[in-house]
C-alpha cells in the first residue's frame, strides 16, 4: 500500500465521529485538518483523532493547507454543493455526505469542475458497498431469484426529532424523508435493478410544527418546510418496477427494508443505511440466509472514501461515484415533482448500473 490520503474534516457534526472510526482503521486515509463552524466541536474532534490534527479556523483555511489532498464534506446538505465546489476549485479531491447537492444545477456544476480539474468527487452512501447489499446484489446478478420484475423499499419512522438534538434541518429544503434517507434506498435499488427512468409520485406534510424531544432543545417548536411523507413507483430501465415509501410520519411499522421479486423466487435485502445485515432467498416457501459472498466487510462510514483513495493511487474509477449520486438526486427531484403535479415524469440524468464488488473485501 502507497502512501495515505490526507483528509481534511470541514463539518465535525454527529457524523464525523462514525467516519473518524474508519479513518482510523483504514491505512488508506490520514486525517490532518478539521474545521467546524462551532470551533469547540472541530477541536474535540481532532483531540478524539490524537496528535497531529490541525484545528482550521475557517474551510478557506483548511482548503488552503498543503497538507489536505482531499476533501471529506460533512457540512448540512443545503451547503454541500457550496462546499465541495469551493474545494474543487482549490485543487481538492473531495468526498461529500449525501445529497451531492440540494438541485440538479449544482450537482451538474459539481459534475463539470471534477471534469475540468481532473480531480476526484465521490459521494455517500457507500453502505450500499458493504457485505449486506453486494450479497444481495450477487445473488441477483447469478440468477437465483430468476429474472427481477419488482421490489419495494420502506423507510418509516416518527422523524429524527426525538433523538437528534438539532433536527430542525432534517425539515427544512435540502431535507424530508426523501433527500434524507433515500439516498440509502434508492442507491440500492440501483445496485439490485439498474438505473431509474421514470417515476411516478405523491406526497404529504400532515403536520407543519414538529417539536424536538431530547437534549438541550428539548420542548422547542420548529417549523416544517418539507413534505414529510412520499410515495413513488420507479420504472428502472431493466423494466422492473420498484415501489417506495419515505416517511417521517409512521409511529411504529413491521414493513421488510427492501425486497426484490423475480420470475423464480424473492429476495430479502438488509437494512441499507448498514453495512452488514443478512440477506435472504425464497423460492416459494422458507426463507434461507445468503452468506456473504461480496462487499466490504466489515464496513464504516468512509468506507467509499478509503475506496477513492485507493482507486487515486491505482489509476481506476471509484465506487461510491458523483455519477451515481447525481442521478439518485435526479430521481428523487423529479419523483417530488412528479408528487407536486399529480403525474408520471421522465428521469432526465442517468448513470450505468455500478460495478459489483468481487468477493468479500475484509479489512483490520
Amino acid at each position: 500500500m502507497g502512501q495515505p490520503l490526507n483528509v481534511g474534516i470541514i463539518g465535525a457534526g454527529a457524523i464525523s465521529g462514525a467516519y473518524l472510526t474508519t479513518l482510523e482503521r483504514l491505512g488508506a486515509l490520514r486525517l490532518t485538518a478539521v474545521t467546524d463552524l462551532d470551533r469547540a466541536r472541530a477541536e474535540r474532534l481532532a483531540e478524539r483523532a490524537g496528535g497531529g490534527v490541525a484545528v482550521a479556523a475557517s474551510s478557506d483555511e483548511l482548503l488552503a493547507r498543503d497538507d489536505v489532498e482531499a476533501v471529506l464534506n460533512l457540512t448540512l446538505p443545503a451547503v454541500h454543493a457550496e462546499i465541495s465546489l469551493a474545494a474543487l476549485n482549490a485543487g481538492k479531491h473531495v468526498y461529500s455526505e449525501k445529497p451531492l447537492a440540494a438541485t440538479r444545477e449544482d450537482a451538474d456544476a459539481l459534475l463539470a469542475a471534477a471534469s475540468a480539474t481532473g480531480l476526484r468527487l465521490g459521494c455517500a452512501p457507500d453502505t450500499v458497498l458493504g457485505a449486506g447489499t453486494q450479497t444481495a446484489r450477487k445473488a441477483v446478478d447469478d440468477g437465483l431469484i430468476g429474472t427481477p420484475v419488482a421490489a419495494t423499499a420502506f423507510m418509516t419512522s416518527s422523524g429524527p426529532e426525538s433523538w437528534h438534538p438539532d433536527p430542525e434541518f432534517y425539515y427544512q429544503p435540502g431535507g424530508g424523508p426523501l433527500l434524507d434517507m433515500g439516498p440509502y434506498y434508492l442507491s440500492a435499488l440501483v445496485h439490485l435493478l439498474g438505473p431509474v427512468v421514470r417515476v411516478t409520485g405523491a406526497a404529504s406534510r400532515p403536520r407543519q410544527i414538529r417539536t424536538i424531544g431530547s437534549g438541550p432543545k428539548a420542548g422547542t417548536r420548529f417549523p416544517v418546510a418539507v413534505d414529510t411523507h412520499v410515495t413513488g413507483i420507479l420504472q428502472h430501465a431493466s423494466g422492473a418496477l420498484s415501489t417506495l415509501v419515505m416517511s417521517f410520519d409512521v409511529p411504529a411499522s413491521q414493513l421488510p427494508r427492501i425486497e426484490v421479486y423475480g420470475t423464480a423466487g424473492s429476495l430479502s435485502v438488509p437494512d441499507p443505511n448498514r453495512f452488514d445485515g443478512t440477506p435472504a432467498l425464497s423460492r416459494g416457501d422458507a426463507w434461507e440466509a445468503l452468506p456473504y459472498s461480496a462487499g466490504h466487510q466489515p464496513g464504516g462510514r468512509g468506507t467509499g472514501l478509503a475506496d477513492m483513495a485507493e482507486a487515486i493511487r491505482d489509476g481506476r474509477p471509484h465506487l461510491a461515484s458523483a455519477e451515481l449520486a447525481a442521478h439518485v438526486l435526479d430521481t428523487m427531484l423529479t419523483l417530488l415533482d412528479a408528487a407536486r403535479d399529480g403525474g408520471t415524469l421522465p428521469v432526465s440524468r442517468t448513470t450505468e448500473r455500478p460495478p459489483a464488488m468481487p468477493g468479500v473485501a475484509t479489512a483490520a
